[in-house]
Order: C-alpha cells, then sequence, then structure tokens
C-alpha cells in the first residue's frame, strides 16, 4: 500500500506542476480581466488592440520610473504596469517593455536625460520631514531606428491613448497630410489644434488664393465674416469636387463681447455650404445649460467681479451617438454659436445626407435680427424665455459629386471660434472632437472611441430647478434619518435583549 501510495502521489504532482506550467504558457497570450469601471479604463481597448496587431517587429518600451513614490504616483507605477502587460499579451510577443531606477544607476539616469526624461521634483513626507524628492517618471519606445517619448507621467487619465497614439506613430509610415488655413483676411491662430493634431498627421498651412495641393485630402477651416473671393471660393469646389472632406467652424453672426455689438454676416460661404444641404441661420443660439462670464456690479460702494450665466455659450451635452465622431462624448463648449439647418429640399438622392452631430439642450432658443448682448439677465429679457427644443450646432454632409463620382464629406460646426486659440480651441473636449473628426474625415477612426473614453469630465445631467432642490434636502436629510433610525432600532434590540435576561436570570 506505501508503494502504491507514494507513486499515486508522485503522479499527482507531476500532474500538478505539468497543469501549472501549461496554464501559466497560455495565460500569458489568453487572460481575462473584470472591469467594472463605467469606460473600461483598466482593459485594454478595441482601438489599442487593432494599433497593437500592426506592430510586426520587435517593439521596446523603457520605463524610468523612480521606487517608493509617495500615494498616488505609486499607484500611477503600478496601473501603467499593468496596462504594459495588456500590450504584450495582445502584441503576439513583438511588445516589451522593462522597467529601470534611474537613482540606482548614474549611467541609467543619464540615459534617460540623453532620451528626454528630465528628472522632476516632488514633495514628500518622510520620517515626519517635508522633504522635495528628485524622481524619474517617464517612458522611451523603440521601433526599428525610430524613437517616442513621454517625458512625465504624472496621472493615469488618458495614459493608454498617450502610449497608443505613439506606438501608432511609430508603425503608421505613411503619415497623412492635412491643410489648415482660415477663410477670413485676419489670419486665426489655430496653435493648439495644430499641436494636437501634429501628433498624428502632417499639418501644412494652406492658401487658398492657389490650388489645393493633391497630397491635402483633408481640410480645416476657420470662418469668415466676409464674401469669399472667385479664387478661393472656386479652388474650394474643385477640391471638393475631386472627393476633399472638410471641417469648417462657421457661424452665421460675428460678435463682439466687448463692446456687446453682433451683426449678421453677409457672405456667399453660407451659398457654398447650402449646396450641401447645410444652411446656417443669421441667428444666435441661447442656451440655459451654459457657461459664465464675469460682470463687474456696484455692491454697496465697491465695484466686484460677479460671475454670471451666459447663455450665448452653451455646454453641449447631446450628442448623436449613432454617429462615431460624437460617440463617447461628454461635453462641448461653444461661443456665440448659430443654429444649422439641415435642407433635404436641396439635396439629390442617392448617397447625398445630412446628420445632425449635436445640439442644444432642450431650453434654449434663439435671437435674431436685432441683438443685445448684455449678459446680466435684468437687462436681456430674452433670457428668460429659453423653452424651445434643442437646436443643431453642427452637422454632417455626405455626398458624391455628379461629375467626379467621388464622395466627399463635410462637417460644419456653427461657430466661428471653435478652432481658435482665443475661442473653444482652448478647450480639451473641443480639441478631442477636432481630432476625431479630422480622424473621420481622412478615413483612420481607430483612436476615436479610445480618445473619447479617456475624457475625465463627468459632468451631472441637466434638471430643473425643483428637481435639484428636492434631491439636495434628500441628501441633507435622508443621512440623518437613517442613523436616527438605526438608533431606534438598536435601543428597541437592547431592550428586548435585556428583557430576555431578565426573564431568564430575573
Amino acid at each position: 500500500m506505501g508503494v502504491k501510495n507514494k507513486k499515486s502521489l508522485f503522479i499527482f504532482t507531476a500532474i500538478l506542476v505539468v497543469s501549472l506550467i501549461l496554464l501559466n504558457l497560455i495565460s500569458r497570450n489568453l487572460f481575462f480581466r473584470l472591469d467594472l469601471t463605467d469606460n473600461q479604463r483598466y482593459s485594454l481597448s478595441e482601438s489599442s488592440r487593432s494599433v497593437v496587431e500592426k506592430v510586426d517587429d520587435l517593439f521596446t518600451m523603457k520605463v524610468y520610473f523612480s521606487d517608493n513614490l509617495p500615494g498616488e504616483y505609486g499607484n500611477n507605477r503600478r496601473y501603467l504596469q499593468d496596462i504594459l502587460e495588456e500590450y504584450v499579451a495582445f502584441s503576439n510577443g513583438n511588445i516589451r517593455f522593462e522597467f529601470f531606477k534611474p537613482e540606482t544607476d548614474k549611467d541609467l539616469e543619464q540615459d534617460a536625460q540623453k532620451s528626454g526624461i528630465q528628472p522632476v521634483q516632488l514633495q514628500v513626507v518622510e520620517n515626519d520631514k517635508v522633504e522635495i524628492k528628485r524622481v524619474f517618471m517617464g517612458m522611451i519606445f523603440l521601433y526599428e531606428d525610430q524613437k517616442e517619448v513621454i517625458p512625465v507621467i504624472q496621472t493615469t487619465a488618458g495614459l493608454e491613448y498617450e502610449i497608443t497614439t505613439r506606438i501608432k506613430k511609430l508603425v503608421d509610415t505613411d503619415k497623412k497630410v492635412i491643410g489648415i488655413t482660415s477663410l477670413a483676411d485676419d489670419d486665426v491662430k489655430t496653435e493648439n489644434v495644430r499641436m494636437a493634431l501634429s501628433q498624428r498627421y502632417k499639418v501644412n498651412p494652406v492658401n487658398l488664393d492657389d490650388p489645393v495641393s493633391d497630397e491635402i485630402t483633408t481640410l480645416i477651416l476657420s470662418g469668415t465674416k466676409d464674401s469669399l473671393s472667385t479664387g478661393v471660393r472656386k479652388n474650394l469646389e474643385v477640391f471638393v469636387a475631386r472627393g476633399g472632406n472638410v471641417l469648417i467652424a462657421q457661424a452665421g453672426v460675428q460678435t463682439d463681447i466687448q463692446t456687446q455689438q453682433a451683426s449678421a454676416i453677409e457672405s456667399d460661404v453660407f451659398d457654398l455650404l447650402r449646396q450641401y444641404g447645410l444652411n446656417i441661420q443669421p441667428n444666435l443660439v441661447m442656451d440655459r445649460k451654459c457657461g459664465r462670464v464675469s460682470v463687474q456690479q456696484n455692491m454697496g460702494f465697491i465695484r466686484m467681479n460677479v460671475p454670471m450665466e451666459y447663455p450665448f455659450l452653451p455646454i453641449v451635452q447631446t450628442f448623436n451617438d449613432v454617429e462615431s465622431v460624437v460617440s463617447g462624448l461628454e461635453q462641448l463648449q461653444l461661443l456665440f454659436p448659430s443654429e444649422i439647418v439641415i435642407n433635404d429640399s436641396l439635396l439629390k438622392t442617392g448617397n447625398n445626407s445630412v446628420t445632425s452631430l449635436f445640439t442644444s439642450s432642450n431650453r434654449s432658443g434663439t435671437m435674431s435680427g436685432s441683438f443685445v448682448l448684455n449678459p446680466d439677465p435684468k437687462r436681456n429679457p430674452a433670457f428668460h424665455s429659453l423653452n424651445e427644443k434643442g437646436k443643431v450646432l453642427a452637422a454632417r454632409s455626405e455626398f458624391t459629386n455628379e461629375k467626379t463620382n467621388l464622395l466627399s464629406q463635410i462637417i460644419l460646426v456653427a461657430d466661428s471660434k471653435f478652432l481658435a486659440d482665443d475661442g473653444g480651441g482652448a478647450s480639451p473636449e473641443n480639441q478631442i472632437f477636432t481630432m476625431n473628426a479630422v480622424d473621420y474625415l481622412t478615413g483612420d477612426s481607430e483612436l476615436i472611441s479610445l480618445r473619447s473614453r479617456e475624457i475625465t469630465s463627468r459632468p451631472l445631467g441637466e434638471t430643473e430647478d425643483d428637481v435639484r432642490s428636492r434631491w439636495k434636502w434628500m441628501n441633507m436629510v435622508l443621512p440623518s434619518l437613517l442613523i436616527i433610525g438605526f438608533g431606534f432600532f438598536r435601543m428597541k434590540k437592547e431592550r428586548k435583549r435585556a428583557k430576555v435576561l431578565e426573564e431568564i436570570y430575573g
């Protein structure tokens, strides 16, 4: 019996060891992670997986991350290691990564700095003292003879997007060219948008007085307040006819918040857009869900800046989720937008169509004719009657040219300042929409869903004043009632227990 038992134990142990080895080998490439976050932030997205599948050679990621970092920075390191393991798992062995501690080796520290990763200073508490610690928190991507760098990783928000973008930039050798310009005579500054797009594209300035280069397939246009010259309009029409795509920011009204003056724009750009079913109204859209401006008011003997809601600055939270360009977006900020009327009667049958992308809320209104821009609701009665349904503020037109039989698309945002540095171009959410739109127009939509899910804004849904007040009182009163109720329950339970003990030992 002893021999048989030893033999059985040996066989069982051998089977267990072999099973564990096979399980570990399989789990390197096949694994499952339960991710209960609303945007699946702890799991590699489908967009990232599709980019990783294109890696067909050794791709190395060197992570220079100091050890024993305080609080959230230590969590960042763990999150980074977890997500890099997923990149490796989906890469069929082509992606590798390694962590280094530069503070332990002077050569490593020099290598990190030569590659563009500079140390940062953090304030930490050690041995009951506040000290300044010099740490490294960056990573390098190496593929063939190319290199990309993330100099500092201070937060996990948007980290997967940053990593995937750099992988895609190194793997995609054919970098597409897009053109950017302003239809107005005065050059609109769009450096924020240019910098965001230059991570993925070659962004070339364009002079529409000349024909658009054949290498450019997508144009980004800031709007105008005047009519187009004959040459500019002809070059635009030729560009669209040959299958070119356009993202244009154009309002129907010119405004100046400093002088509080506005006037309807008279330009043939509206005739051009109307050909494609996009009809911009000469009005301003107002929305109860809006941004704020500072207004000077007399407070007794003191003149102070008081923040006031300004309905001419709508905060957009209503998106057409069927459209991938805006699916997953949560919020955009517009400045003095106009209403877009989708004119189906101007469209021909077939592949021609116009689709709304986003609208204002159902507490909207419009102002036309005589414009009153005063932000004080006491002096602007139009602010008190915002009860109309949402107005279309952006739309996409898709059509096939009859002569060339080529498909073109135009995305219109009815806000002339949407791309400008001194307007919507400074908003991170607006930049995400712009990059989504350019990706969509260039036919490269791999990063759209990933970019949208990395948004950190979580705006509250729109609620009526009485509903907000009701929830406010519930939040204040309900916890107290629950505590009091629990106290009575415990007291009743203790009395019952005391009564039972009294009957037993009484």
